[in-house]
């Protein structure tokens, strides 16, 4: 009997210590957080390769190797003016693995849409690294030349002039919305899956005009003409572009572009990734980089960028109702 006890307790410790290692290989084997990442990392875009989205992740991606000992794969989930893309990052493994660029008010407006598919606690906010003030554009073609010509256009069409935005429930829709109320004309909306087809459609002359970003007018300077800048005062990037207000408008509006991971995400590893991008952000050869293409950086850490997005959402609720936006089915 005292031999077969033995036998048991030894094969009860075996069976421990198999346990142990067995735990501790799967442990390492998944990546403990202080070793994250060991394998490479999904960056998902919500918008068109070529976009404003799609450049700036670029940039982020020459830099990331000085930060992270693995690569980024991107993975382009395109539609409904980026909400196809946001539910993905929604709805990703919260395991540090899945990381998506993100775009405000852009999400926070889709949340409280009534075909939300996600919500704005559905993500950790990582970082902003764009504050993308927004313009009134038109082709260089156009025989509108300023802000006064594109009301009087717009007031003799009697609301046929067309403008091209990004998607519906997006910053671009409700900067649209505003800028009709404040300057007292109405033209018919056409929206587009990304900036890079709008911009296509400018040029191509499909549409009359666009709410585009500054980004987006930088990309093909030569060819197009911006009447009005939505800032507080004129950008470096385009002296030539009076803002709204000074025109007596007004009117100010911004895309924000940022980096999500779903929420649930472990602390240590959210940490990580936001000391990381607080140091690709304050690179001078990233900000040297970022200038050549014309986007127009802000660093906002992950906790302020969460806190700018909480306070949007609560003036999102006014906007979408006085819109009447929520009233979809």
């Amino acid at each position: 009997m005292p031999r077969k006890l033995a036998a048991i307790a030894l094969l009860l410790a075996f069976l421990l210590m198999v346990g142990g290692c067995a735990k501790g290989t799967t442990q390492t084997g998944a990546g403990a957080p202080g070793d994250y990442p060991t394998k490479p990392v999904s960056l998902v875009i919500a918008f068109t390769a070529g976009g404003s989205s799609d450049v700036q992740a670029r940039i982020v991606e020459k830099y990331w190797k000085k930060q992270f000992n693995q690569p980024i794969a991107f993975e382009y989930k395109v539609g409904a003016g980026g909400q196809v893309g946001f539910t993905e990052i929604a709805r990703a493994r919260p395991d540090g693995y899945t990381i998506g660029g993100i775009n405000a008010p852009h999400f926070i407006l889709q949340s409280l849409s009534p075909q939300a598919t996600f919500k704005k606690d559905d993500f950790i906010h990582i970082a902003q690294v764009v504050n993308d003030p927004q313009m009134l554009i038109v082709n260089k073609a156009s025989r509108v030349d300023d802000l006064d010509g594109f009301i009087t256009e717009a007031k003799k069409r009697e609301g046929k002039l067309t403008v091209g935005i990004v998607g519906t429930f997006t910053g671009h829709h409700m900067a649209l919305l505003k800028m009709q109320d404040v300057l007292g004309i109405t033209v018919t909306p056409v929206p587009f899956q990304g900036s890079a087809d709008q911009n296509v459609a400018l040029l191509g002359g499909h549409v009359d005009a666009i709410i585009g970003n500054l980004n987006d007018m930088m990309r093909s300077l030569d060819k197009l003409r911006p009447l009005a800048i939505a800032a507080e005062k004129r950008h470096d990037m385009v002296k030539e572009a009076p803002t709204f207000k000074e025109l007596g408008y007004p009117f100010v509006s911004d895309i924000r572009r940022g980096f999500s991971v779903p929420a649930g995400t472990d602390p240590a590893i959210v940490k990580k990734l936001r000391d990381g991008f607080r140091n690709i952000c304050k690179d001078p050869e990233y900000l040297k980089d970022m200038e050549r293409i014309g986007q127009p950086a802000e660093y906002l850490s992950g906790e302020e960028f969460a806190a700018y997005c909480d306070q949007y959402d609560d003036d999102a609720k006014k906007l979408i109702e006085q819109y009447g936006l929520n009233r979809g089915s």
